[in-house]
């Protein structure tokens, strides 16, 4: 990360936001806990006094007039993605966020505010109330933990329209990036794009992808059994495969990724028809397992391409990802 906070201390008019919504009598930051990427604000946390609870977090955005990019994409269409993606941020948290339930944990959202160039989110601190844990790599229970998460998640929007956030969820989507797809030296990849693409949207079961579903994106209890998921700036709709395929590469090595496989999307899908079975859902279940399945490698692969156009060296671009790349290709050309 990268990027100074924008100011040391809130303007008045977020600290009085701050305040009313949580029914404190004052705050005050007690610790940055990160800087937004390309240097886009900062993510604190503040002590309240006379208050039920006893912290939150507040994320401040300020959207810069040079940005900081680490790998030198300081384009102004990155620019405008970031500013997008901060909007869509604030109108999850506005609209969509208080439709999660214990099965796909979110944080509470007490607050969004806006002046001048800034935006103000004020959420729950997950670290009270027991999700303490952070993870780079994952541990059978993060790992079953997280996928579980995502079953729910994609059955709770299930058909949902996503208004107000992308329309195509998901960071890395053609759409949005035109360069690092010029970039690509894969020339085959590059020519199938848009098919990928293509195959992947017109998928007849469509829900709403949390997009950047990374392991570092989920707080996790004590014993990683409980999950909660953060960082909504690039929720959209989507096959769910997307955030599946990317959860998978975020944390598990290429031999992990080879034989467990099976067993992953096993688990996946048994949430995911118990989640919709919960819900009532009209959607027939054996359908939408066999469409996804199909859909699995293509996921990959979109992000494969990705990858290998925007950072050609990247550590995920293994044996493994590259195998499943060139098999969702051959079927692609059949």
């Amino acid at each position: 990360m990268s990027g100074d906070p924008p100011h040391d201390t809130l303007c008045q008019k977020f600290m009085d936001t701050l305040i009313r919504s949580t029914g404190a009598r004052a705050a005050h930051e007690i610790e940055t806990l990160q800087t937004l990427w390309s240097g886009y604000g900062k993510i604190a946390r503040y002590a309240l006094e006379d208050c039920e609870l006893d912290s939150v977090i507040v994320k401040r955005i300020k959207l810069p007039t040079r940005t900081l990019h680490p790998r030198g994409w300081n384009t102004d269409r990155s620019h405008q993605r970031k500013v997008r993606s901060y909007e869509v941020e604030t109108a999850w948290y506005r609209n969509a966020n208080n439709r999660c339930d214990a099965s796909c944990r979110t944080p509470k959202c007490y607050a969004v505010d806006s002046h001048g160039e800034e935006t103000l989110i004020v959420l729950e601190d997950l670290d009270a109330a027991g999700f303490t844990e952070r993870r780079q790599q994952a541990s059978p229970e993060a790992r079953d933990a997280c996928i579980d998460w995502l079953a729910s998640f994609h059955a709770r929007f299930m058909g949902m329209k996503p208004e107000g956030l992308w329309p195509k969820g998901t960071y890395w989507h053609l759409d949005t990036r035109p360069d690092e797809l010029e970039a690509l030296e894969d020339i085959e990849l590059k020519r199938a794009a848009a098919k990928i693409d293509a195959l992947l949207s017109s998928s007849p079961f469509q829900t709403i992808v949390h997009g950047d579903a990374k392991i570092a994106n989920f707080c996790f209890s004590a014993d990683e059994r409980c999950v909660a998921a953060v960082d909504f700036q690039y929720v959209g709709g989507g096959c769910g495969m997307k955030d599946l395929a990317y959860f998978i590469g975020s944390c598990l090595s290429e031999s992990e990724c080879e034989r467990l496989e099976e067993q992953l999307l096993g688990r996946y899908f048994s949430v995911l028809r118990s989640a919709l079975s919960r819900q009532q859902s009209e959607v027939n279940a054996d359908e939408l397992e066999a469409n996804w399945r199909a859909l699995f490698p293509f996921a990959w692969t979109d992000f494969h391409r990705f990858l290998k156009g925007w950072s050609p060296g990247h550590w995920k671009l293994n044996t493994y990802s590259e195998r499943l790349a060139r098999a969702a290709l051959k079927k692609l050309n059949k």
